[in-house]
């Protein structure tokens, strides 16, 4: 390099295009390519652009299960069961609609912000996707307790 060329100082010019109002991201035409977090810093959190199917799969039942769940409590309490939960009770005695629309609502909520914040540590090594496993584990469990509660309702009306 020559001792008299001049160069230029470009340290003070913005070279990145200007954002754009609306980012393509957003809108969902284009796919965003981050599934992992990038570096292992410690007490960073990482959010994702993609979640694994695993974990979509869970939230996919989880809300399904939460749909079957309100179909059989109604179907227990057709068949003379009470409701236990004082919160779904009071929605029951407004109507079926209200109920069905605000467990739903409620469990799909809840399941979009664990899975938002999936890689969020809890306590320890406990994170927030490992909620969603429990959570779809309790709902199984749910469900086979309501199946046994209605065979019993049939035993006992048939």
């Amino acid at each position: 390099m020559m001792a008299n060329q001049y160069i230029p100082d470009q340290r003070l010019q913005e070279r990145r295009a200007a954002p754009s109002f609306v980012c393509l991201y957003q809108l969902g035409i284009k796919r965003g390519r981050r599934v992992a977090q990038r570096r292992s810093e410690r007490g960073v959190m990482a959010y994702v652009d993609q979640y694994g199917w695993r974990l979509v799969a869970c939230v996919i039942a989880i809300v399904l299960l939460s749909a079957t769940d309100a179909f059989l409590t109604m179907n227990i309490l057709a068949g003379g069961g009470a409701e236990l939960n004082h919160f779904m009770a009071a929605l029951i005695e407004q109507g079926m609609q209200q109920f069905i629309f605000a467990k739903l609502a409620l469990t799909s909520l809840a399941v979009i912000m664990l899975t938002i914040h999936h890689e969020a540590k809890l306590c320890a090594g406990f994170r927030c996707r490992h909620l969603i496993y429990l959570f779809l584990f309790g709902y199984v469990c749910l469900i086979g307790y309501e199946l046994l509660l209605l065979q019993l309702i049939d035993i006992v009306n048939g």
